[in-house]
């Protein structure tokens, strides 16, 4: 009888170390993959400077240069990504979303491996250094979402919660706000708390903003502002904010949307059928809204609009338009690249046309509510979005006209458009991801 129970005390003291160890490995799991998109995030937002200063470079020495460099540059980045990475294209948001919903490992590689986040990396660079009105932050996502699906691979059970890790650090380090990336984890990638998980995703997030901070210091994306709404008539801008975005947002959004379905006419089958010669008609439209704006409008919007901010000036009053058309041709036409960033200096253009209304309220606070607006008009999450802004910007005073712009735009876009860009966009992938091999259409020609 002693002998049994020391053998059963043994057998439960093994099986305690057996829980206890899986439990510090998928702890480490998530720990080391939050340092790698971590490092990977800041890698491609200084080569994204780089690229952006290149072309700025090429512009001094030719403004006319773009029609040329741009839409050649969109027709090899599609041609790249037609022929090479397939599933790197566009945002890379959706796609991590569908890996989510993806049964199997082979179905979730094609759409988050490390092939595919090495030429997310590699074409959203080269949309920058061709001018596209792309941004990093949607594609570091995708590369997140990537490495923790590598290194989550000796664990298939638990891809999902590492794929919504990988994609809530990559927006953390991306823009160096943490709460933003919990919560854009929560309410765009998820839909849902998830309790089990949830512990875990915070500390990936923890250690892909350590790594950020590391390298490149503690800073806020659009700098410090203090901005506020003082007068109780200043307030009406926020309702204001909160339609004109939310309308504008949700037709970006439905024109994404029905573009990535195909048109049912015979320009929709000329599009299927010529992709490269779309991409190269898509970057010549950017590179003459580039030219009418004065070339304010190529790249992510990110320098304007934070002197905008930064120097309570207005942007020109054609900047929102512009960004508005260039952001679209870089989204219809199939190169990668993200809409986060082009996406806020749309709606920092949107208001600072708005403020020609409200001539007393401050300028600041008023781009802030375009920003807000539009952002949650297109990706119709509300809560990421007022978080994501006052992170930004470090302005706390602003969270309660945020929050309500924000609510606003949210609902004014589902009156245009019935499902969030992403999510719309994921059941693409999915189904897609999901086709067997010979329903799938032919390679396409240029």
């Amino acid at each position: 009888m002693i002998g049994f129970m020391i053998t059963l005390r043994s057998f439960r003291n093994k099986r305690r170390l057996k829980i206890t160890s899986a439990r510090w490995q998928r702890r480490a799991i998530f720990l080391l993959g939050g340092i790698v998109v971590g490092a990977a995030a800041v890698a491609l937002a200084q080569l994204a400077d780089l690229a952006q200063q290149a072309f700025r470079l090429l512009l001094g020495q030719s403004r006319y240069a773009a029609l040329l460099v741009t839409p050649l540059g969109f027709a090899l980045s599609a041609y790249l990504t037609i022929r090479l990475f397939p599933g790197a294209q566009g945002s890379g948001i959706p796609q991590a979303i569908a890996a989510r919903h993806l049964d199997g490992q082979a179905a979730r590689e094609r759409l988050v491996s490390l092939r595919i986040a090495a030429g997310k990396m590699i074409l959203t660079l080269l949309g920058l250094l061709c001018g596209a009105s792309v941004g990093r932050e949607g594609p570091t996502v995708q590369v997140g979402a990537s490495v923790m699906f590598a290194i989550g691979r000796v664990s298939p059970r638990r891809q999902p919660g590492l794929i919504l890790a990988g994609a809530a650090a990559g927006v953390a380090a991306a823009f160096n706000t943490p709460l933003a990336g919990i919560v854009f984890g929560i309410e765009e990638m998820s839909r849902a708390f998830e309790t089990r998980t949830s512990s875990l995703i915070i500390a990936a997030v923890i250690a892909a903003g350590l790594t950020s901070l590391a390298l490149m210091g503690n800073y806020t994306y659009f700098g410090s502002s203090a901005t506020s709404l003082a007068r109780g008539v200043d307030w009406l801008a926020v309702p204001f904010c909160g339609v004109v975005g939310g309308v504008v947002g949700g037709l970006f959004s439905r024109t994404i949307i029905t573009m990535s379905r195909g048109l049912p006419s015979p320009v929709g089958h000329a599009i299927k059928a010529h992709p490269l010669w779309f991409a190269f008609a898509c970057g010549l439209a950017a590179a003459i809204c580039g030219l009418i704006s004065g070339d304010t409008i190529y790249g992510t919007g990110y320098e304007q609009v934070k002197a905008s901010l930064e120097h309570a000036s207005p942007l020109p009053q054609d900047f929102g338009v512009l960004k508005f058309l260039a952001t679209t041709f870089a989204a219809i036409s199939g190169i990668p690249g993200g809409i986060f960033s082009p996406s806020l200096a749309i709606g920092a253009g949107l208001g600072s046309n708005v403020a020609l209304l409200f001539q007393d309220a401050p300028l600041g606070a008023i781009m802030l509510l375009g920003m807000v607006s539009y952002f949650a008009g297109v990706v119709q999450a509300p809560i990421t979005a007022f978080v994501i802004v006052t992170e930004m910007t470090d302005n706390h005073g602003m969270v309660v006209p945020l929050m309500t712009a924000a609510l606003i735009a949210h609902f004014v876009s589902r009156l245009i458009c019935e499902e969030g860009i992403y999510h719309a966009l994921a059941k693409g992938f999915v189904e897609r991801a999901t086709r067997p091999p010979e329903a799938k259409a032919p390679p396409v020609s240029s």
